[in-house]
């Protein structure tokens, strides 16, 4: 028995192999502590727990669900996109309920490219951007981040690319990894650039409340609809990780093209996440964000910085986002070389940069999604050992 021939185009997902070897180490008794995952460690609000729990109690409710959403968690994402963006949303035909954003990567792609096709992919970027196209027969076409830029595109080098057979670029902001911000300039470029190359511009905007009272979205822009999508998430920004409810917008024809894709693949989730999850994305407060996604995530960076400090690693105060992102001091010759000392010697798992791209080689990623006394025993185990 052989395997296709895509799996030789992929390799395991990093945070998948490492967690075996730190599964094993704390099995040797090592205690790891884990400043990896952006998996957020609070719970929803109390109302969505209610609600689960009162939809699931139901007899009736446990039957398959509409593949498009329930009414109810349509309204209730157009109702977001409205408080926050201030965006307008048809609830029928503009946006579409996934299993999670990542879904959502796979549903885009394969109603958009066919194999052979060309997407831009951001370095540093999701590594699932590249793995998921290689997957489905995609050619890669990686354009640069830098720091020196804010990570920001760079709409120059864009223009001189070779753009044929491009169909999709990926765009996230507020960047993961690197905390770049999102600018309403970039979006504007992002959607002048898609409308005069016929290129959608998907952007992945989980990271708009983490860090931040300003909440911007591609769609604000006049004309986005017609050449963007953007997902969003309910697991930061609502601390519904496991819950896999996520959310794409666009124009009514690209929804119909995701939908008839996603119909083919699942059967719909469960109503009582559908309704806990509308009854969260109506609900909950602006002090119950400003709890959860600033000031708490706020006392924790504030330890992060010290971690990063200690390793002699520089980084921009004013990122944004569940993680901080740092360069690494010059005489480490790689990334992995510091997380891997910081892993074994003060028993504390970071994320090297190699991971999200060339572009990442020299930095490092410190999740956020950790108590803050987590976080401060790290520092302490850091600042013993470095």
């Amino acid at each position: 028995m052989k395997p296709a021939d895509r799996l030789n185009l992929v390799q395991e997902y990093y945070f998948s192999r490492k967690l075996k070897e730190v599964a094993k180490l704390n099995a040797e008794g090592k205690d790891i502590i884990s400043l990896a995952i952006g998996s957020p460690d609070m719970p929803p609000s109390q109302q969505t727990i209610d609600k689960l729990a009162e939809v699931a109690s139901q007899p009736s409710a446990h039957g398959y669900q509409p593949t498009m959403g329930t009414p109810e968690l349509r309204k209730a994402m157009a109702n977001f996109y409205k408080k926050w963006y201030d965006v307008d949303v048809n609830a029928d035909t503009e946006v579409l309920p996934l299993i999670g954003s990542k879904e959502g990567i796979l549903h885009i792609t394969l109603a958009l490219c066919n194999p052979g096709d060309k997407v831009l992919v951001p370095n540093p970027g999701y590594p699932t951007y590249t793995s998921l196209s290689k997957i489905l027969g995609q050619q890669i076409v990686n354009y640069d981040l830098r720091e020196d830029n804010g990570w920001q595109p760079d709409f120059e080098a864009l223009e001189k690319m070779d753009l044929e057979d491009v169909k999709i670029m990926w765009t996230n902001y507020p960047n993961m990894p690197t905390g770049g911000r999102a600018m309403r300039e970039t979006y504007e470029k992002l959607v002048d650039f898609a409308k005069r190359h016929d290129i959608v511009v998907v952007n992945d905007n989980p990271y708009s409340f983490i860090l931040s009272d300003e909440h911007l979205s591609i769609m604000q822009v006049p004309g986005a609809k017609d050449c963007c999508v953007e997902f969003n998430s309910m697991s930061k920004s609502h601390n519904m990780p496991g819950w896999r409810v996520g959310m794409c917008i666009s124009n009514p024809q690209i929804i119909s093209w995701a939908l008839k894709i996603k119909s083919n693949i699942d059967s719909g989730t469960f109503r009582g996440i559908q309704l806990a999850a509308a009854e969260a994305l109506n609900n909950n407060t602006p002090e119950w964000h400003h709890e959860a996604n600033v000031t708490l995530y706020r006392k924790r960076r504030d330890v992060a910085e010290k971690i990063m400090d200690v390793l002699g690693c520089t980084y921009d105060k004013t990122q944004v986002g569940m993680f901080l992102w740092g360069r690494i001091p010059e005489h480490y010759k790689t990334c992995e070389e510091l997380t891997e000392k910081v892993l074994h010697e003060a028993r504390v798992f970071i994320t090297p940069g190699f991971i999200f791209g060339s572009n990442g080689e020299r930095y490092i990623r410190i999740s956020l999604c950790a108590k803050e006394e987590k976080i401060q025993e790290a520092l302490e185990r850091i600042k013993k050992t470095i």
